[in-house]
Formats: C-alpha cells, sequence, structure tokens
C-alpha cells in the first residue's frame, strides 16, 4: 500500500476499530477522529485526536498531514432529529470532503450503507445499478445518500474516492446491532414472510473490503468514484441468523408473527405518539424498521470480487462461532 498515514475517522466504533487493526497489520502508520477517547485503541498505539464532524477546522486539522481517509463515523439509528442526522452525516462527509480537497488527500474510502437505495420493497440480488428512491422513511438513510453523493461528485472533481456499502455489520465487541437484539429477546416477533433473505458482513470482512478498496485504489485510478455492495455473499433468513444471535446470548427462540401491513402500522402510530410527546427514546418499531424487517435484502457482489478481489474470508458459520467464545469470555 503507497500511503504511510491514514486518518480512520470513527477508529474506536465498531467497524472503524477493525479497519484500524487492519491497518496497523499492514505496516500502516494510523491516527483516529471521534469525539469520545478510547483506551483500546491507546493499546494499539494509535493517535487519538478528538473532535466532532461538523466542526470543520477540527477535521482540517486531523486531515492535515495524512495521505489516506477512512470515512466510517457517521449517526446510525432510525429515531432522532433530522438536524442531528444531517449534521453528523451530511456536514461530517462534507468537511471531510474539503479537507480532502485542501490538502490534496490521496484517497477517500467512503462507508456508506444499502440502505441508501432501499425502496421499501423486496431488494434481490440487486447491484449498484440500483437508483436511490424518491422518498426515505427514515433520517439515515436519507442522509446517508446525500453523503454518498458529495463523496461521487468529489469523485468526479478530481478526489480519488471508492464508497463500501456493507450490510448489517455483527461479529465481536459489536455494540449495535447484536446487543440490541438481545435487548429484545422475548418480545421481538416475526414481521411479514418466515422465508425471506438477507445478506450481513462479518466485521472483519468488512475490514478487509475497505482494507482492499484502499489498495486497488492505490493500484488503478479508474477504480475513483466507484461504489461496491459487500457481504458474506450467502443470503440466510434474517430469523434464522436472529435466532442464531440468541442461542447464542442464552435466549429462546422468536416466538409469534405479524404481518407487514400490521407492523408498518404499528410504526406509523408509535412515531406520531412519540414525535407528539418529544419522546427521545427509540420507539419500539418504526415505518422504516417494519418495512426493512418485511422485506429481502441481498446484492450481487460481482463488482467487488472482480474489481477489488473480495471474497469474504470469514464465512458465517465460523463468524459465529467466534462471536460465540467473544460473548462467553464477556460473561
Amino acid at each position: 500500500m503507497a500511503a504511510q498515514k491514514v486518518l480512520v475517522t470513527g477508529g474506536g466504533g465498531f467497524l472503524g476499530k477493525a479497519i484500524v487493526k487492519k491497518l496497523l497489520k499492514n505496516n500502516i502508520e494510523v491516527s483516529s477522529f471521534a469525539r469520545s477517547y478510547y483506551t483500546s485503541l491507546d493499546d494499539l498505539g494509535v493517535l487519538q485526536i478528538q473532535g466532532d464532524l461538523s466542526d470543520k477546522a477540527a477535521v482540517e486539522a486531523a486531515v492535515k498531514n495524512i495521505d489516506a481517509v477512512f470515512h466510517v463515523a457517521a449517526k446510525p439509528g432510525l429515531w432522532g432529529p433530522y438536524e442531528d442526522y444531517y449534521k453528523a452525516n451530511v456536514i461530517g462527509t462534507e468537511n471531510v470532503i474539503l479537507a480532502c480537497q485542501k490538502y490534496k488527500i490521496g484517497q477517500l474510502i467512503y462507508t456508506s450503507s444499502p440502505s441508501v437505495i432501499f425502496s421499501e420493497s423486496d431488494q434481490e440480488n440487486i447491484d449498484e445499478t440500483v437508483p436511490y428512491p424518491e422518498n426515505y422513511l427514515a433520517h439515515y438513510p436519507a442522509t446517508k445518500a446525500l453523503a454518498e453523493k458529495l463523496v461521487s461528485q468529489a469523485a468526479k472533481n478530481g478526489l480519488p474516492s471508492i464508497t463500501i456499502r456493507p450490510h448489517l455489520i455483527w461479529g465481536p465487541e459489536d455494540n449495535h446491532l447484536f446487543p440490541k437484539l438481545i435487548q429484545r429477546a422475548g418480545r421481538l416477533k416475526m414481521i411479514g414472510r418466515k422465508d425471506d433473505l438477507v445478506d450481513t458482513i462479518y466485521v472483519d470482512n468488512a475490514a478487509d473490503a475497505h482494507s482492499l478498496a484502499f489498495q486497488k485504489l492505490s493500484e488503478n485510478p479508474t477504480l475513483s468514484g466507484n461504489i461496491y455492495f459487500v457481504s458474506q455473499d450467502d443470503p440466510i433468513s434474517k430469523w434464522k441468523l436472529v435466532n442464531a444471535f440468541f442461542e447464542i446470548a442464552g435466549k429462546p427462540p422468536i416466538r409469534g408473527h405479524v404481518s407487514a401491513r400490521t407492523a408498518f402500522i404499528a410504526g406509523s402510530v408509535f412515531e406520531f405518539v412519540y414525535k407528539l410527546l418529544g419522546i427521545k427514546k427509540d420507539p419500539p418499531m418504526t415505518k422504516f424498521g417494519a418495512a426493512e424487517l418485511s422485506a429481502s435484502h441481498w446484492f450481487n457482489i460481482s463488482k467487488a470480487k472482480k474489481d477489488l478481489g473480495y471474497v469474504p474470508r470469514i464465512s458465517t458459520q465460523q463468524g459465529l462461532e467466534n462471536l460465540r467464545q467473544w460473548y462467553s469470555s464477556q460473561r
């Protein structure tokens, strides 16, 4: 890899830290930009810069004297004020791009999400040619789509960039998907069809995809501007996967079922009531959550295989075993 100094935004997060570890193994000097301070990054010898992505001056200071940037940090979730999502995901990405352009950074690898093209219906074996939908049911995909477009435009304007779309990242140290599901054990019900399939990605495979994008873009500048789906390349029933997570955590399997329509109506009601009362915590169901949980999501990753040489190194079965061992070690 040509670059020697790399900045990872959100380097202390779940995916960010996996990318940091991957880069360090390749003898890359890594720094992290995030709002919080992480002792785990200290242990890895990573220079930590604290700041907010919406602070243009702070972002510029972090990017100065860097060869490449992995922009991983974002505001996730399905509930909260639009302004918060816009500030973190759009303004933050804009500031990263401006800093990269100012200092003529060699590469920008951007972490996006397949949710940016979710159209509220089944998406089976789709590729990167699927267009953005006209409307979004949640602020996260809406603002991530805006950010993705900014990166694509920056690539057209001469900033070497690649966008990676990992879907439902999971694995050891997961602080989002796995714990949120475990919290709902005993209350979660199957929504919609029981046989729909979903693509996910194990965290180390997601880190591999980002590292490969970094490597291949340095070797082949014509890849700039490209967007790639990456996954386990192993569509699985989402309910089978959830039950596997529950089994690891010693929880009972999902019981009960509601129709997609019922879940969507419930999400609409919860959103209305939570907005009316100004409730900040996540509703039990949202319209986006109902639509996503009742649809298939699996992708054709031929483009990533061809251009990046990406293959999922860790199988779903091995990933689940790794998750089991990690979870057991935490108890």
